[in-house]
C-alpha cells in the first residue's frame, strides 16, 4: 500500500503543481493572456478555467472530499487536456506544444488510477 500511496500521491502533487499552482500565479501576466487570445478565446474564458483549475486541484488534494467530487475534478481535467490538444493543433497546427497536454493527460491517469486502488484497498 505504501508504493501505491506514492505513486498517488506523487502523480497528483504534479496535476496540482501544473492545474493549480502555475495557473494561479501566472494567469494574469500578459503571455497567459496572450496564450488564451491565440487559441481565440475571450479573456473571461481564461479567469473562469483558472478558478476551475484550482476548485479541481482543491478537490483532488483534500482527502475529505466527497468521491463523487473527485469524479467530477478528474472528469474536468481530462476535458481540459483533450480540448487544451485540439485548440493547439486547430489553431498551430500538429507540433511538440500539441502533444503536451496528452503527457499531463497521462499523468492525471496515473493519480487516477491508483486514487482508485487505494479506495479498494480501503474497503
Amino acid at each position: 500500500m505504501k508504493k501505491e500511496k506514492i505513486i498517488f500521491w506523487t502523480a497528483t502533487t504534479i496535476i496540482a503543481l501544473f492545474e493549480g499552482l502555475l495557473p494561479a500565479l501566472t494567469s494574469q501576466t500578459e503571455l497567459a493572456k496572450e496564450g488564451i487570445r491565440h487559441l481565440g478565446y475571450p479573456e473571461y474564458f481564461g479567469n473562469a478555467l483558472v478558478v476551475f483549475k484550482i476548485l479541481g486541484v482543491l478537490a483532488l488534494m483534500i482527502p475529505k472530499v466527497p468521491k463523487r467530487i473527485k469524479e467530477w475534478a478528474y472528469a474536468g481535467f481530462a476535458f481540459d487536456f483533450i480540448f487544451a490538444t485540439i485548440s493547439h493543433a486547430a489553431v498551430d497546427g500538429v507540433n511538440g506544444q500539441t502533444f503536451f497536454p496528452l503527457i499531463v493527460f497521462g499523468i492525471l491517469a496515473v493519480s487516477y488510477i491508483y486514487y482508485h486502488k487505494l479506495n479498494a484497498i480501503k474497503n
